[in-house]
C-alpha cells in the first residue's frame, strides 16, 4: 500500500512538471488561456512589464511591513516597556503576547498619526492622482518618518553609525542617509526603553524586598516570596491605576 501511494505521488509530480514545462508553449501558441473570470496571456500581450515590476515591488514592501514598523516607528519602545512591565510584575505569560502587541500597535498608531497624516497628504494622495512619480511619492512619504526619527535619535548613536559605516562626516542632518539613520534610531529607542523599564522595575523590586524581609523575619524560609508578593503587586498596580499612568507617561516621552 505504501509503495502504491508513493508511485501515485511520483506520477502526480511528473504530470505537474510536464504541465509547467509545456504551459508557456501552449499559451504562446494559442494566444492565452481564458477561464471564467480569469484570462491568462503570455508576456508581451497586454501585460505591461513596468506595471509587473511595480506590483512585485509593492508585494515585497508589504512583506517587509513588520520590519519597517519596528524600525522607523514608536513600536519598539512601546512593546519593550510593556514587556518589561510584565516581567517586573513577575508574570511571564500574562498579559499574553497578542494583547501586548495589539495594545502597542494602537499606541503606535496614536503616536505616529501626525506623521502618517502628513505622509498621506504629501505622498500617497498625489501619487494616486497621478501628479507625482513613484520615486517622488516614496521620498515625500518617508520624510515625516525621517523627521520623527531624527527627533528621537541621539547624536552619539548617529556618530557611531557614521563611524562604523566608514562614511564621511556629515555637515548637516540632511547628509545622513537612511541606512545610517534607521539603526541609530533603533539604538536610541533601545536605550530609552531600558531607561523607562528600569524606572518601572523599581517599585515592584521594592515590594519583593519587603516581602522577602518579612518572610525571613517570621522564619518562613520555605515559602516562595513570589507567592506573597505577586498578589500585592497586582493590587498595588490596580489601585494606583497603573496602566493609565504608564501609558500616559510612555507616550509623553515622544513629545
Amino acid at each position: 500500500m505504501s509503495e502504491m501511494k508513493h508511485r501515485h505521488v511520483a506520477l502526480l509530480a511528473v504530470a505537474m512538471l510536464f504541465t509547467l514545462i509545456t504551459f508557456p508553449a501552449f499559451a504562446a501558441g494559442t494566444g492565452g488561456i481564458s477561464l471564467p473570470g480569469l484570462e491568462i496571456r503570455p508576456a508581451g500581450q497586454g501585460l505591461d512589464a513596468a506595471n509587473s515590476v511595480r506590483l512585485l515591488l509593492g508585494l515585497t514592501v508589504l512583506s517587509l511591513v513588520p520590519a519597517i514598523l519596528v524600525s522607523i516607528t514608536a513600536f519598539m519602545r512601546i512593546i519593550i516597556v510593556l514587556s518589561l512591565l510584565r516581567h517586573a510584575m513577575g508574570m511571564q505569560e500574562t498579559p499574553p503576547n497578542t494583547v501586548l502587541i495589539s495594545l502597542a500597535l494602537f499606541l503606535t498608531l496614536f503616536t505616529m498619526s501626525p506623521a502618517i497624516k502628513e505622509a498621506n497628504q504629501a505622498g500617497f494622495e498625489p501619487y494616486l492622482q497621478g501628479k507625482i512619480s513613484t520615486e517622488q511619492a516614496m521620498e515625500r512619504g518617508f520624510k515625516p518618518f525621517r523627521e520623527f526619527m531624527v527627533r528621537q535619535t541621539r547624536e552619539e548613536d548617529l556618530a557611531l553609525m557614521v563611524d562604523i559605516s566608514h562614511s564621511p562626516q556629515p555637515k548637516t542632518i540632511d547628509d545622513i542617509n537612511n541606512v545610517q539613520l534607521i539603526p541609530a534610531f533603533m539604538l536610541s529607542e533601545l536605550r530609552t526603553a531600558f531607561q523607562i523599564g528600569f524606572m518601572v522595575f523599581l517599585p515592584f523590586l521594592l515590594v519583593d524586598l519587603i516581602v522577602s524581609a518579612i518572610l525571613m523575619g517570621l522564619g518562613m524560609m520555605m515559602v516562595p516570596p513570589v507567592t506573597i508578593s505577586l498578589p500585592i503587586k497586582l493590587l498595588m498596580f490596580v489601585l494606583i491605576d497603573g496602566w493609565n499612568i504608564l501609558i500616559r507617561a510612555l507616550l509623553g516621552t515622544f513629545q
